[in-house]
């Protein structure tokens, strides 16, 4: 993967520009370890923002809803998305609050939304989106029914500009506060995966696939 997202008026970022990233590697990886997409859009001339489950392939970003939803409804209307996917790395504990902040990897996406509503490609979008939250899972179970797929909204929102910000590391104290009398540090944030809790209703002798058990006990 090589190249940058063009800066704009929309993804350049203005404060704390040392942490700007606008590189396609760094802005995919952070999307691609994110579970929710933050996506704004405007009805009745006021921003909303609403969580949804996505997945990417190469520049196109899917998001899933129901087809009747707000947010599906909106963006096929005004064909225009803003996203955003942030990962909390820790709570950093400087000597004074104004320093105090946290570290955190994040990506703002801006682009063209449509709605993705032939058969064959929304079946594709569905299955980016399920191998990205839970991969090798989608293979394991029967085909949608047409009802189903029917009530499924899908977008795809073509990645015209984009920025990530990464903040990581310690403290950024000012001199004259080192010698304060308080313990500074970071304190990290893990978002894991744990142990596979089966459903009481679980076939007897069935046990969980191997790309279920190869996703517990992992971070994101």
């Amino acid at each position: 993967m090589s190249g940058s997202y063009e800066l704009t008026k929309q993804n350049k970022l203005r404060q704390l520009r040392e942490k700007a990233r606008y590189d396609k590697e760094t802005v995919h990886s952070i999307l691609d370890a994110g579970l929710v997409a933050h996506v704004g859009f405007v009805q009745d001339g006021g921003p909303v923002v609403v969580p949804m489950l996505y997945g990417r392939d190469e520049d196109t970003l899917y998001l899933h809803g129901a087809r009747k939803a707000r947010v599906i409804r909106m963006l096929d209307e005004t064909a225009r998305a803003c996203i955003n996917v942030t990962l909390l790395d820790g709570l950093v504990f400087a000597r004074s609050a104004f320093a105090s902040s946290m570290n955190y990897r994040s990506v703002s996406v801006f682009g063209k939304a449509r709605l993705v509503d032939r058969l064959d490609d929304k079946k594709r979008a569905l299955h980016v989106i399920s191998e990205h939250a839970m991969p090798g899972r989608r293979a394991e179970l029967r085909l949608s029914l047409e009802n189903e797929l029917k009530m499924t909204g899908v977008i795809a929102v073509e990645i015209e500009s984009a920025s990530a910000k990464i903040s990581s590391g310690m403290p950024d104290d000012e001199p004259c506060d080192l010698d304060t009398p308080v313990w500074a540090g970071v304190l990290p944030i893990e978002t894991r995966r744990t142990t596979l809790q089966p459903d009481d209703r679980v076939a007897g002798g069935v046990e969980p696939s191997a790309a279920l058990r190869a996703l517990e006990n992992t971070c994101l």
